[in-house]
């Protein structure tokens, strides 16, 4: 089992904000981070954000992960540098350029031997979305749920049962994530505000930082209506979803399917469980 935890950003986070601090603390203060740049087709600007916005945070290593090409996923610098690095954070950009460059290559072992040593393993926006078992490459946003409107393939799965998408309610994307849940209907759908995160710690609680909140889509229990016999482009039948919003201070147990929020003033904090 992952011993590491990891840090899901819905992208345009603060540079020097919360999140990244926090990013920061678990690698340690010594700890050397790795920015992998994959998703990204200005891997050189990526680099020059993330490199002035850690090393401004106390960060005194920042290595770059400079992959471009399947082929130089065997490099052993770097290699080294996954194996060693305290922090790994990939950026965002495609998704798809992360798997398909990074599955099934020496780095992508390297990656997950990292994490299994306990290195946090970070990403933003398109970063966020690779980490799950099932993938969102694509889809409408601010539309009905309808089949064949969402693109997915596997991700690295280093949040196993899971979906995540970013940008969440800026660009009004619960309906995709509701189409992706009535064709994955066991998986957890989790979507991310921009300037918000969850981390999720290496016992399978998630904790919510950030401006944003994080919304929360459980449709094990729920009717899926001819999700494989409606013709494409149809609008899809689902319910009932159980659906939590989670500012932060919040905490979700993943393994559970539960909430914990936190509520200071009464100074206790309580389970929330979904409605059937």
């Amino acid at each position: 089992m992952p011993r590491g935890a990891l840090l899901l950003i819905g992208g345009h986070e603060e540079p020097r904000g919360e999140i990244l601090r926090r990013f920061r603390e678990i690698a340690g203060d010594s700890g050397a981070i790795t920015l992998v740049t994959l998703a990204t087709v200005e891997p050189l600007a990526a680099l020059k954000r993330y490199r002035e916005s850690f090393k401004d945070l106390g960060v005194t290593a920042v290595h770059h992960l400079d992959a471009r090409t399947r082929e130089d996923c065997a490099d052993e610098r770097g290699i080294g540098l996954l194996e060693d690095a305290n922090g790994i954070f990939f950026t965002g950009g495609d998704q798809l350029r992360i798997t398909s460059v990074l599955g099934g290559t020496p780095y992508e072992d390297a990656l997950r031997r990292a994490h299994l040593r306990g290195a946090v393993i970070g990403g933003t926006s398109a970063g966020a979305s690779a980490m799950s078992s099932t993938m969102l490459v694509g889809g409408a946003d601010e539309e009905s749920a309808r089949r064949g409107t969402v693109r997915m393939c596997p991700g690295l799965g280093l949040l196993p049962d899971a979906v995540v998408d970013q940008h969440f309610a800026q660009r009004g994307r619960i309906n995709r994530l509701l189409a992706a849940l009535a064709q994955n209907p066991g998986t957890l759908g989790i979507g991310i505000d921009e300037n918000t995160a969850v981390l999720v710690h290496p016992g399978e609680e998630m904790e919510v930082l950030g401006s944003g909140t994080v919304t929360v889509l459980d449709a094990r229990g729920a009717y899926v209506g001819d999700a494989s016999e409606a013709a494409v482009d149809a609008p899809m039948r689902l319910g009932p979803v159980a659906l939590w919003v989670l500012p932060q201070g919040s905490s979700f147990d993943l393994a559970r399917r539960m909430a914990t929020h936190n509520r200071a003033r009464a100074g206790d904090h309580s389970e929330v469980p979904a409605s059937r």
